[in-house]
């Protein structure tokens, strides 16, 4: 089960259409560098770093170190409801 605190946090984190953006983006190509994921969605690398990172904490993407570059994927779900909240994400018009 999902603690409330938790599922607080994710629906915060998830309540942002850059960070939207950043989901269907990782969807549809899997696995990016920030620098990618940054001229996909149209934003200062520095931004996309902080939503990086707010998704990271919420447990929703990871980050993987390879050589210089840090590439971020979508993270497995630990419950149904971040599932059922990416599915959504995956499935509702833009």
């Amino acid at each position: 089960l999902v603690s409330m605190s938790r599922l607080e946090r994710t629906f915060r984190v998830l309540g942002n259409r850059r960070r939207l953006a950043i989901l269907r983006l990782l969807m549809a190509r899997k696995r990016l560098t920030v620098a990618d994921i940054a001229e996909a969605i149209k934003l200062s690398f520095t931004s996309t770093s902080k939503h990086l990172r707010l998704l990271d904490h919420a447990g929703i993407v990871e980050p993987e170190l390879a050589g210089r570059y840090v590439y971020y994927r979508l993270a497995q779900p630990d419950s149904p409801a971040l599932k059922t909240l990416l599915g959504l994400v995956a499935h509702s018009p833009r």
